[in-house]
């Protein structure tokens, strides 16, 4: 019997002391040993700050190239594209804590501030997941009305009008981020403190459920109709097109918008089905084998990786498929360069009777 026991002790610190569930921002516990991915404290914390480096200094620089032009100069569409920027280089600050994290084996030891840093965090990344899916349906309904409705959608394509939907946009993300905020916390195993979920709480468990569905689901179900829309209006009125340049430069468009999505989507799927697979296990209690176990926790700590890349990728789209703003690049770094403004003027110029390719 003491052996027994002293076996039982031994296993709990051993599980204990692998958890490693504060090393990526979506940590849940698992009990079993052998799921903890080889190397993560080794490559966890390039990627973060891989993530961190690019996302900050792209955002950055899209924030500065679009926002440069002001209102007069500026197409609709750059208002979201510089919101979404903004909503990317304020989560990319986060990953620095998670990278030092991942670096000790998941141990958030931040002092008399850790708790306040855990909470804060989470809150961002949350804020930041919300409202990158609104700005995009939010894009993706502009193209709608853009090409499908052009005539009739004056008043909701307008600049005082967008800018009231991005703050709802903000507004209803800052608000859906709460629980995160709520929930979140750090707890002090006997191995040192991590930053964790409270998948204990039935309440938080229907609430991260109910998240999934109405900020991911629904939004992708909306542009897939809006996108649907659109390819099915362009394929009906192309031959009859008056304007085909007008008509090149609304595809163009539909592509950029269409590859953004395409990336966020392709980075945020497979996390979304991993929670909500983890998450309708633990409604369930339903008895996961350890492989079972293993096979979630490294499949939701992957797909964690893959979606934070997508802050870092749309710079890199806006610059090589948006010809309007590598125009716009150029002219900041001729500003910059103190390039005379007559050649600058004439080169804005030149943008401006080309016409932008994401505003038709």
């Amino acid at each position: 019997m003491d052996a027994y026991t002293d076996y039982q002790y031994d296993y709990h610190n051993y599980t204990e002391n692998i958890l490693d569930n504060g090393s990526f921002p979506f940590s849940v516990i698992f009990d079993c040993p052998g799921s903890h991915l080889q190397g993560s404290s080794t490559f966890l914390p390039v990627l973060y700050y891989l993530i961190f480096f690019t996302g900050f200094l792209g955002n950055l620089f899209v924030i500065s190239v679009v926002g440069r032009k002001g209102r007069k100069g500026g197409r609709l569409v750059d208002t979201f594209v510089i919101n979404l920027a903004l909503a990317d280089l304020v989560f990319v600050l986060t990953l620095p804590l998670w990278a030092v994290s991942a670096s000790q084996n998941g141990y958030w030891d931040f002092g008399a501030i850790g708790n306040l840093l855990c909470k804060l965090s989470s809150y961002i990344i949350a804020v930041n997941r919300f409202s990158n899916i609104f700005f995009l349906t939010c894009m993706s309904f502009d193209r709608y009305l853009a090409v499908v409705k052009l005539m009739d959608s004056r008043y909701l394509r307008s600049s005082r009008c967008i800018q009231a939907t991005c703050a709802a946009v903000w507004v209803s993300s800052l608000l859906l981020g709460i629980p995160s905020w709520v929930y979140r916390s750090v707890q002090q195993p006997s191995d040192g403190p991590s930053c964790v979920e409270d998948s204990s709480s039935y309440v938080f468990l229907g609430i991260s459920l109910l998240m999934a569905l109405l900020t991911f689901v629904f939004p992708v179900l909306i542009i897939i109709i809006c996108y649907g829309t659109i390819i099915v209006h362009l394929n009906k009125h192309c031959a009859a097109a008056a304007n085909p340049r007008a008509e090149a430069r609304r595809r163009h468009s539909l592509k950029m918008v269409l590859s953004i999505i395409i990336a966020f989507v392709v980075s945020w799927l497979p996390f979304n089905i991993f929670k909500v697979i983890i998450i309708i296990s633990q409604l369930s209690n339903a008895e996961l084998s350890c492989d079972a176990q293993a096979w979630q926790r490294n499949g939701l700590l992957v797909s964690c990786c893959l979606a934070f890349f997508s802050s870092c990728v749309n710079p890199a789209i806006y610059f090589f498929l948006d010809n309007h703003f590598r125009r716009q690049a150029e002219i900041l770094f001729n500003t910059c360069r103190g390039k005379p403004k007559l050649l600058q003027s004439y080169n804005s110029s030149a943008s401006f009777t080309n016409a932008g390719t994401t505003e038709s």
